[in-house]
């Protein structure tokens, strides 16, 4: 048996990474310390702690540790337990938003330039990420408008040149036409104009023209001038004024009541090349040194792209550490600092980037704060909707009949509030008997642990302000009827879908639809499909769990495919007994001594 008190008294006063896990065994959180007995045993002192460390020490039911010889391998070790386990507890980037890059394949004899979403190391040089993909497309149709370099996706050789040689958008290396050591000069160029080293590039074509005009190579003079003139235009519109730092990312986090907005800005070379933001509500309670630590480690955990300089507005407990990791990744003794400036430019550029991520926090808040009053309106409410319940039933032929609950939060659907029940009164197939079994125990569970007087946070939460029913009036009125029977008066409406199975509108029981903007229709799609999901999935639980274990295991003949088959068109043992001879022998590998051992059993 795990007694805490007494491990507690076993840690060392070493360095190490140490790992809490609940009673299911599951990792909660992962943190580093440089002194295990120190940080461990502060989790659980009677001090002031805030609420999201009370309730992950309220789950906690064992913990280990890692010994590690400092603190640089227990941060390293620590970003990794994280990124393999995702503990609920840690900082996780869980925006799913891929930004492209811009890919130059180092490793062919006659590179190419392209876009990609994925960064692996494959020994290419990667520029980004850029936040605004249309930009990035943009600059990869520059750098193929005004370099020679080779427009086909596999490169090989061949026997005459494509088009883009002929319009002069190519030197056909494919063709022999160009040796490897110039075209490796173009690539050098554009690696350099990428990296923002825009003046060097500059004077390389002011030189490059002074030798074609010598020459008397006038188209050659030209090609270089009009080249030299774009990149000067592209140069003067990505130009971010009063920033003197060439390669830099600038961090800055924002904090509402209910959210956590961190936004970073990609300088290189003077110029923003893009800029990318994170939403964390769950990290609304953390000190900002916290998130910002956390947020660093897990964003460069695999980043190719890191900067010699990131500024923030705090000073990291772990900055050394991270400084001596981030420092590692890029190797051959190059450094990385984390600046928090108090003056000047630095300053107010950290001040640009904070006020960004207020303003981009502000206006998430604003479209779901607008898709609530708008549904207050339409639907003509008393109160403004911020929690909303659906529900959907899933079944086949009335077997393993399942209802999955999604709950939209403030806007927001919240994927952790997400229930499912297993219809246990329902005969048959009955999707209304089964809605109204569903929303009956969801409705009398939140009336039982207010009856009782506990924690509106516990089991289903705090009753609905409304329920939208994943389909029309007799889905509505199933709804409406078990809402009744637990004597409550919570609003009830339909999502209904076209003939193409995409929500179409909103209505109520008289079958009145409601005009609603582009944005709450995503919204209200995206809770519909989400909560089909959620039953559509435990539905398939079910009934693969089925599959694995069945009275058909005991009759000779039928193996695992037999078994598959037989249930998939019949759906259950049940259904396979009741089944006529001449359906069961449709079945490949089906005989007749077999259809007799499966109507004995």
């Amino acid at each position: 048996m795990f007694i805490i008190e007494e491990e507690l008294k076993k840690l060392p006063d070493k360095p190490g990474v140490y790992i809490m896990r609940n009673k299911e065994d599951e990792i909660i959180y992962v943190g580093k310390a440089i002194n295990l007995k120190n940080r461990v045993r502060s989790y659980f002192r009677k001090t002031n702690k805030t609420q999201r460390i009370l309730n992950m020490v309220s789950l906690i039911d064992h913990f280990e540790y890692i010994v590690v010889d400092n603190e640089a391998e227990a941060l390293i070790l620590e970003c990794n337990l994280i990124k393999k386990n995702r503990p609920k507890f840690n900082v996780l980037l869980k925006d799913d938003k891929t930004y492209p890059y811009i890919k130059i394949d180092l490793k062919s004899d006659y590179p190419g330039v392209m876009l990609t979403r994925r960064l692996i190391n494959d020994g290419s040089k990667y520029f980004g990420p850029y936040a605004n993909p249309g930009a990035a497309k943009e600059m990869v149709n520059f750098i193929k408008q005004r370099y020679k370099i080779r427009q086909c996706k596999n490169f090989k050789f061949t026997d005459r040149p494509c088009l883009n040689y002929h319009i002069k958008r190519c030197s056909a290396p494919c063709m022999g036409y160009v040796t490897k050591e110039e075209y490796r000069k173009q690539i050098d160029e554009i690696i350099d104009f990428l990296d923002g080293k825009v003046d060097k590039v500059i004077k390389d074509i002011e030189n490059q023209m002074k030798e074609a005009s010598a020459k008397l190579d006038f188209e050659q003079a030209a090609y270089l001038r009009d080249k030299k003139i774009a990149i000067e235009q592209v140069n003067r519109k990505q130009k971010v004024s009063n920033i003197s730092e060439n390669n830099i990312d600038v961090i800055g986090l924002f904090k509402s009541e209910t959210n956590v907005c961190i936004e970073i800005f990609f300088v290189r070379g003077s110029k923003m090349i893009g800029r990318e933001h994170y939403f964390l509500p769950e990290l609304k309670d953390m000190e900002n040194k916290e998130i910002l630590s956390g947020f660093i480690k897990q964003y460069y955990l695999e980043s190719e792209n890191i900067p010699n300089k990131i500024m923030l507005r705090e000073e990291l407990e772990d900055k050394e550490a991270i400084q001596n990791w981030l420092g590692s990744k890029l190797g051959k003794n190059r450094k990385v600092e984390l600046v928090s400036p108090k003056k000047g430019e630095k300053l107010r550029f950290v001040e640009m980037a904070e006020a960004n991520s207020k303003v981009t926090l502000e206006n998430k808040e604003k479209d779901k704060f607008k898709i609530l009053m708008e549904l207050k309106e339409i639907l003509n409410l008393e109160n403004l909707p911020r929690k909303i319940e659906t529900f959907d039933i899933s079944n086949i032929s009335g077997e393993y009949k399942v209802a999955g609950m999604c709950v939209m939060q403030d806007g927001v659907i919240k994927k952790n509030l997400s229930r499912r029940f297993k219809i246990k009164t329902v005969v048959g197939q009955d999707d209304v008997a089964c809605m109204q079994e569903a929303v009956t125990r969801r409705l009398n569970h939140s009336i039982e642990n207010e009856s009782e007087n506990k924690s509106s946070n516990s089991g289903f939460g705090k009753l609905p302000d409304a329920i939208f029913a994943d389909g029309g009036i007799t889905q509505i009125r199933a709804i409406k009827k078990a809402v009744s029977s637990c004597g409550l008066d919570i609003p009830v409406f339909g999502m209904v879908k076209n003939d193409k199975h995409q929500t179409r509108a909103l209505i109520d029981e008289n079958r009145n639809e409601f005009d609603i903007s582009d944005d709450l229709m995503k919204a209200i799609t995206n809770f519909q499909d989400s909560v089909h999901d959620v039953a559509i999935s435990y539905h398939r639980k079910l009934r693969d769990k089925s599959m694995v274990k069945s009275e058909l295991d005991n009759i000779k003949g039928i193996g695992a495919k037999r078994k598959q088959e037989l249930l998939k068109t019949f759906g259950s043992f049940e259904k396979i007994k009741q089944a006529s001879d001449e359906e069961l022998l449709k079945i490949n590998g089906i005989t007749k001594e077999i259809i007799k051992q499966i109507r004995e059993v």
